[in-house]
C-alpha cells in the first residue's frame, strides 16, 4: 500500500508524525503537506500564483515535500506528478481539533480528503476531537488499522471517510459507530478594534462551537467517547427537492 499523508496544521505538526511513524509500519507513506497551518480554509486551491516545493527532513528523520499550497494544492501537486506514482489512498490528518457536523464545509483536513476524492483516491480525513488536549499515539494506530481496512476492502468512487477520534485514553474508548453528520451550533462573534492609526480591524472570534448530540450522529459518538466515522460523497444534490423545483414550472 502506496500512502500519501497530508494536513492543514502544517509539515511540522505532532498530528502528522504520529500518524506517519503509525502508518509506516503497513504502507509506503509519501508526505505532501502544507509549509503553515491553514486550519478553517475549505476546499481552497491556489490559481493565481506558482506553488513552491521543498525537500525537508522531518523530526523522525524522514522526508517530505513542503508546498506554500494550500491543503487541498498538496494533493493536487501529488496526484498531477510531484509523486512518482499515483497514491492508493489518501490520509490527512491528524487534525488538532474536531471536525464534526458543519465543520466539514470549513475544514482544510476534510478538503484535503475531497480533493483525493476528486482525484479519484480514496482518502481519509482524521481529526483529534480536542481544542486543548492532544496525544496522537491512539488516534494514529487506529488511522494505520483503518487506512490497511480501506486498501482491502475499498470505497465507492467519490467517497471519503471522516474520522474523529476521541481524546481519551485508549480504555476509555468505548467502540468505533458508523455515523452520519450532525448538527453544529456555532456562537462567533465579531471583535472590533483600531489599529495606532485609528482605523478599524476585526477579528473573527467567540468560543469553542457546540453541537446537537443527536444519537446517531457524529456529534454524539464523541460525545460517547466512540470513534466516529461518517461516509463523506461529493453529490451535494438535495434530491428530495427536485421534484418540488420542477413543479414550480420556472420560465427563463
Amino acid at each position: 500500500m502506496y500512502v500519501l499523508l497530508t494536513n492543514d496544521d502544517g509539515f511540522d505538526s505532532e498530528g502528522l508524525q504520529a500518524a506517519r511513524a503509525a502508518l509506516a509500519k503497513v504502507a509506503e507513506v509519501a508526505v505532501v503537506a502544507p509549509e503553515h497551518n491553514w486550519s478553517a480554509t475549505g476546499h481552497n486551491r491556489t490559481m493565481d500564483k506558482p506553488l513552491r516545493v521543498t525537500d525537508v527532513r522531518l523530526p523522525d528523520g524522514g522526508t517530505a515535500f513542503v508546498t506554500d499550497g494550500t491543503p487541498s494544492d498538496c494533493v493536487s501537486l501529488a496526484l498531477l506528478g510531484i509523486l512518482e506514482r499515483k497514491p492508493d489512498l489518501v490520509v490527512a490528518g491528524i487534525n488538532k481539533g474536531p471536525n464534526l457536523g458543519d465543520d466539514i464545509t470549513y475544514s482544510g483536513t476534510v478538503a484535503a480528503a475531497m480533493e483525493a476524492a476528486l482525484g479519484g483516491v480514496p482518502a481519509l480525513a482524521v481529526s483529534l476531537a480536542d481544542y486543548f488536549e492532544w496525544d496522537f499515539t491512539y488516534a494514529a494506530n487506529f488511522t494505520a488499522r483503518l487506512a490497511s481496512t480501506v486498501h482491502e476492502r475499498s470505497l465507492p468512487p467519490g467517497v471519503l471517510l471522516n474520522v474523529n477520534v476521541p481524546a481519551v485514553p485508549a480504555e476509555r474508548i468505548g467502540g468505533v459507530e458508523i455515523t452520519r453528520l450532525g448538527k453544529r451550533i456555532y456562537s462567533d462573534i465579531l471583535v472590533r478594534r483600531e489599529d495606532p492609526f485609528g482605523r478599524p480591524y476585526y477579528w473573527l472570534g467567540g468560543d469553542a462551537p457546540k453541537g446537537v448530540t443527536e444519537r446517531g450522529t457524529d456529534l454524539w459518538a464523541v460525545a460517547e467517547n466512540r470513534i466516529s466515522i461518517t461516509p463523506i460523497h461529493l453529490d451535494l444534490t438535495n434530491y428530495r427537492l427536485l421534484a418540488t423545483l420542477r413543479r414550480w414550472q420556472l420560465q427563463p
